[in-house]
């Protein structure tokens, strides 16, 4: 395909740009997610077996390593471990709150009526497993991890959902999704609130001096992305000495992210036409040089017409499925099984909330949100799905792992209360994924609704 054609072909509107410009993207997403999945996992699971090894000792110095550094007015003094999840966790939440950001705008959280029944199952798959871990741990010094079992591993359960193909509908994955995404927010609420330290005002100043640099520069049409990034770097020092977990620097510069282009799509399209009819005479006149040049500014035109928001987690999100995520779960998932570990696990309220609160919790409380939107008449039941898929759904959303391990790290200071909980979490995790790949495998039904859905669905993959 040579230069004009592959102009032409950018800047045609009609089914391939719809398809290209906002269908891809979302089935790229979901990819990613299911894929980054099983990187996931496998992180996971060598963490599992160094901390269990003769080699235990040298994966505990490992994640305990002191790093030390001094910029002046801004020091560094914390474990390898600490810094992974106070600092490449931001990256992790900022893409989060790029994805709600982008759903509240233009995806399933858009309407209210389409946004009704996910978030009303969010909530409810929220709540119920936070009361069942209250009730195990009323008036004890674990009370205060409540917020363990309320979120839900969106890539763990993508990857269930792939590994079930066809036979699971693509309403179902869209609705997933949707819950993962309101349940995200839920948990960035509930670290903001109830999982951060004690507040320094000076550090929080800083941190509103920055913001109001970056709204400043955002209004006045700076686009430079270098800019941005020295400020968010700013805003994470300022954050991170404030009190306030440091992860939630990612969240604000989300919000603060453009959703909109700089081009709109009729500007791009009448610009692209003119790029390509002097692009067709520089070829014609034999002028090499010109030609590049309007390469280079349709290069530029084309980066101008997708939004910061959509360029940013195209970037960053295979960066945070595929390194960041296992990391975090190899850094923090190494729990040294031993007898007396599990025996304690057996009679512990930690252990026991978590594992109850994810794995019962999460699909009652899905699925009596979703009845009760529905017959309330505040939402409707997607098209093919019955309440059978909807338990299926709560079921994978009981698979809690990085933001449940997350919380786990904020809310304990005492280790065998960690290892309880993240022995809760991993045994929840496993059997909430192998029950919702069963249950869903089996009750995905064959009726005329189940059908269409497939047909509509198309390959696997």
């Amino acid at each position: 395909m040579d230069g004009m054609e592959t102009l032409s072909r950018l800047w045609r509107p009609g089914p391939r740009f719809v398809r290209e410009r906002f269908i891809q993207p979302i089935s790229e997403f979901v990819n990613t997610e299911a894929s980054g999945g099983v990187f996931l996992l496998a992180a996971t699971l060598i963490a599992l077996a160094w901390a269990n090894s003769a080699w235990d000792g040298r994966y505990a110095d490992l994640v305990h390593a002191r790093l030390q550094a001094d910029f002046g007015a801004f020091t560094i003094d914390d474990s390898l471990g600490h810094l992974v999840n106070d600092g490449l966790m931001t990256v992790f939440f900022f893409v989060v709150g790029l994805e709600i950001k982008r759903e509240l705008l233009t995806g399933e959280l858009a309407g209210r009526r389409k946004a009704a029944l996910p978030v009303a199952a969010a909530l409810g798959g929220m709540a119920v497993p936070a009361l069942i871990y209250a009730g195990w741990n009323l008036g004890s010094d674990s009370a205060h991890g409540w917020g363990i079992p309320m979120a839900t591993d969106i890539a763990f359960a993508m990857g269930v959902l792939a590994l079930l193909g066809r036979r699971v509908p693509v309403s179902l994955k869209v609705f997933l999704l949707a819950l993962a995404i309101v349940d995200d927010l839920g948990a960035i609420l509930v670290i903001a609130v109830f999982y951060s330290g004690s507040i320094s005002l000076e550090a929080v100043a800083w941190a509103a001096v920055v913001l109001a640099a970056i709204v400043t520069l955002k209004r006045a049409g700076v686009q430079s992305t270098d800019v941005y990034v020295v400020l968010g770097v700013a805003l994470w020092m300022a954050v991170y000495k404030s009190g306030i977990h440091a992860t939630l620097a990612g969240v604000i510069l989300a919000a603060l992210t453009p959703a909109r282009p700089q081009f709109a799509r009729e500007a791009f399209e009448a610009s692209a036409v003119d790029l390509l009819a002097s692009y067709r005479q520089a070829l014609a006149a034999g002028d090499g040089d010109r030609a590049q040049q309007l390469l280079g500014e349709f290069e530029a035109l084309s980066r101008g017409s997708e939004s910061p928001l959509d360029r940013l987690e195209r970037m960053l999100h295979p960066w945070v499925s595929y390194l960041i995520v296992p990391v975090f779960a190899f850094m923090n998932a190494g729990v040294a099984i031993s007898s007396s570990l599990v025996s304690d696990s057996l009679a512990s309220p930690v252990s026991l909330g978590v594992a109850t609160g994810l794995a019962l919790g999460k699909p009652a409380g899905i699925l009596l949100a979703s009845f009760l939107a529905v017959r309330l008449r505040l939402a409707d039941l997607p098209g093919g799905l019955g309440y059978r898929q909807m338990l299926g759904a709560g079921l994978v959303a009981g698979i809690g792992f990085t933001v449940s391990l997350f919380i786990t790290n904020l809310a304990f200071n005492d280790a065998s209360m960690v290892d309880e909980a993240k022995l809760g979490i991993l045994a929840a995790s496993t059997v909430a994924g192998l029950a919702g790949f069963a249950w869903l495998w089996f009750a995905q039904g064959s009726g005329p609704a189940a059908a269409t859905e497939a047909q509509t669905a198309g390959p696997a993959g």
